[in-house]
């Protein structure tokens, strides 16, 4: 045999297996197609919970609220109250249990951190500062003495006052103090648009400072949810209603608090539920007032005693800073610092605090006309 003909079949050969590889990653392909155009025909299968088991039969409990009495496959296993299945849409029948949580993901709807805030970092609430040590770090530090005493510390405190004025701050601090696990969540989130998450989700938050405790729930804009009740009208307020309930419940329940403590924060206790604030519930209530001429200086010193400024007019800037509550003071030495920035400059200057106590202002003053234009038309 010539050595063309040698070439020649062993270019046949190569021809031959690549051929054949291509054909069986066709293949492959083929089926994976096939595989995917099934599911595709294949009824999607509902998530539902088990409510009760009968003999050869359960009842299930659909994610609107509505109960039904279907059958089980035989392959299911055995089936207790509480289980979640998967079910067939057109008659309900159980397929298969489904390896399903139903509780819900409460951190989606929280901030869990561990706050660095310290009590230095706190200005003007030295009145404050005092009364959240004692309602809310004593107890948590050293609750031999309560018991010693004989008396049960407060479950929870309320704090009130205009916005920006260090209720949040102060949490974190107390939290720090603590080494508590901090949970914020807002008032509007734990209401929900299906009946009953709302309530399901405060108990998993409850359920998740257990197991976090030491545990500080801070419950910001709690007046969207614990505000005076009314004549129940639309389902959206009785929902409101049940998740209040709920709240109520975990508060003075009948599983104990322990080393947890609620902080409810509003800016509107006018409108809040008499319910949520007796003895007993948020009982001692703290006052955040928009701080003066003294807290001005102090929460002053805190901001700028990292800036680079020179011999500064205090006086005058606290003068001007009138009626500024401290996230405003915030604001205002973080404005200065970008007008010395503007200008080329590394030092801070007063010319720069009255620039930016001006522009502050005149936000706040914008803000305020968009709020009367909003309510009045």
């Amino acid at each position: 045999m010539g050595s063309d003909d040698r070439l020649g079949n062993v270019i046949y050969d190569y021809t031959i297996a690549r051929l054949e590889e291509e054909n069986s990653v066709l293949r492959e392909a083929l089926a994976g197609m096939k595989d995917d155009l099934e599911k595709l025909r294949r009824s999607p299968l509902m998530v539902c919970e088990v409510a009760a088991v009968r003999v050869g039969q359960v009842i299930i409990k659909m994610p609107n609220g509505n109960q039904f009495l279907v059958d089980a496959l035989s392959d299911c296993g055995r089936l207790r109250p509480g289980d979640m299945v998967y079910v067939e849409q057109k008659n309900l029948s159980v397929v298969k249990k489904a390896n399903v949580s139903k509780r819900l993901a409460v951190e989606k709807f929280v901030i869990l951190e561990k706050p660095d805030v310290q009590w230095h970092e706190v200005g003007g609430l030295e009145e404050q500062i005092r009364d959240v040590r004692e309602i809310v770090e004593l107890p948590l530090n050293k609750p031999e003495l309560f018991a010693q005493v004989g008396i049960h510390p407060p479950k929870g405190v309320l704090f009130h006052g205009p916005p920006g004025t260090g209720k949040t701050l102060l949490a974190k601090a107390v939290a720090t103090a603590t080494n508590a696990t901090f949970i914020e969540v807002v008032g509007s989130e734990l209401v929900q648009k299906f009946i009953g998450e709302g309530a399901k989700l405060v108990k998993e938050i409850f359920h998740l400072a257990r197991e976090k405790a030491p545990t500080i729930i801070f419950i910001d804009e709690i007046d969207a949810l614990a505000a005076k009740r009314v004549d129940i009208g639309t389902s959206g307020e009785r929902e409101v209603q049940r998740t209040f309930m709920q709240l109520l419940a975990e508060i003075d329940g009948f599983k104990s608090l322990g080393n947890i403590k609620v902080i409810g924060c509003t800016n509107r206790k006018d409108i809040l539920d008499p319910a949520i604030i007796r003895s007993g519930r948020l009982e001692r209530h703290i006052y955040f007032p928009v701080p003066a001429k003294d807290a001005r200086k102090e929460i002053f010193r805190i901001h700028t005693k990292s800036m680079n400024a020179g011999s500064l007019d205090m006086g005058k800037i606290i003068g001007l800073a009138e009626n500024f509550t401290g996230a405003e003071i915030r604001a205002i030495c973080t404005e200065a610092g970008y007008f010395a920035i503007r200008e080329s400059r590394t030092a801070v200057e007063t010319k720069d605090f009255l620039s930016a106590i001006q522009k502050v202002k005149s936000k706040e003053e914008a803000a305020e006309s968009r709020e009367y234009v909003t309510m009045f038309g």
